[in-house]
């Protein structure tokens, strides 16, 4: 590399599909300049800086940076630690902080190129933690993850929060809203719905749910349709359990279905009351008003 040159591009390519975006690449930017990458829509000046910023991989060619051919996930953090005006030492302590925080550790030195794509996710979280920001907006941010990365995920932003942190977030994991989530607001049809407490929200939809697990993946069907009857109103099934609400908790119902699972030779191999979940508030409140 030219000792001038702060970044080199040489012959880089990129395809989506069929589609050559970008096609054989060369150029050089010089310490202290200002570059300026012009062209019209859909030219590829984006997907062009999206490889020299790491965000993209490139198909062919190389890009250096201050002498680096690819950034590693430390010095990542430590660039945005800078970007958000932290000193060259607060910004290393930082960066091994979110590396334990997010499990990154054995990694932290390996080129982005190599990380999968939960590591990626989990970098892309901790580089947004970087300068500890008082709001913080998180679209989704565990979708796809495994469970033990979401967990790990859920840690890091909890510390932030017990720090003084704000966040407002958007998942499709109801689960996680219960355990983590202080407020909750629920929209539909772009109409605010409800909001409140995880326990205010599941109070609004009222009594207890009973939870009927049948032995025989066969009976399924014949049980959920007699759970219907009694409780005049759909029940939800997952694997070989039917979960239905209970009017006033109601104890006749579950000895009506009792009985006509016990007429109709249906054998259930467990029997629970149960609170309301928040998939019972989400389908009450927006399904079944659809």
């Amino acid at each position: 590399m030219c000792s001038e040159h702060v970044i080199e591009v040489n012959n880089i390519q990129k395809a989506f599909a069929t589609k050559k975006v970008v096609l054989s690449v060369s150029l050089a930017v010089s310490k202290g300049e200002i570059f300026a990458l012009l062209g019209p829509n859909v030219a590829g000046k984006t997907t062009l800086l999206k490889m020299m910023t790491t965000l993209l991989r490139p198909d062919s060619g190389t890009i250096t940076l201050n002498g680096f051919d690819t950034i590693s996930a430390r010095e990542n953090l430590r660039l945005f630690g800078r970007l958000n005006g932290l000193s060259a030492k607060a910004s290393r302590t930082r960066a091994n902080e979110l590396l334990t925080d997010f499990d990154l550790n054995q990694s932290a030195d390996q080129t982005l190129a190599t990380f999968s794509g939960g590591m990626r996710r989990r970098l892309d979280l901790a580089v947004s933690l970087v300068g500890k920001p008082r709001i913080l907006f998180l679209d989704e941010p565990t979708t796809g993850l495994d469970p033990r990365t979401r967990t790990q995920m859920w840690h890091a932003i909890q510390k932030l929060v017990a720090d003084g942190s704000t966040v407002f977030l958007t998942t499709q994991y109801l689960e996680e809203v219960d355990q983590y989530a202080d407020q909750i607001a629920l929209i539909d049809h772009g109409q605010l719905i409800a909001s409140g407490t995880p326990s205010e929200l599941k109070a609004q939809v009222g009594g207890q749910q009973l939870q009927l697990t049948i032995a025989n993946q066969q009976q399924v069907t014949q049980a959920q349709t007699i759970c219907e009857t009694v409780l005049q109103q759909p029940v939800r099934v997952t694997d070989q359990t039917i979960i239905g609400p209970l009017v006033h908790d109601d104890m006749a119902d579950i000895t009506a279905i009792l009985n006509q699972c016990q007429l109709a030779g249906i054998t259930i191999s467990d029997l629970q009351l149960t609170a309301p979940s928040l998939d019972d508030v989400f389908l009450k409140m927006t399904v079944g008003k659809n």
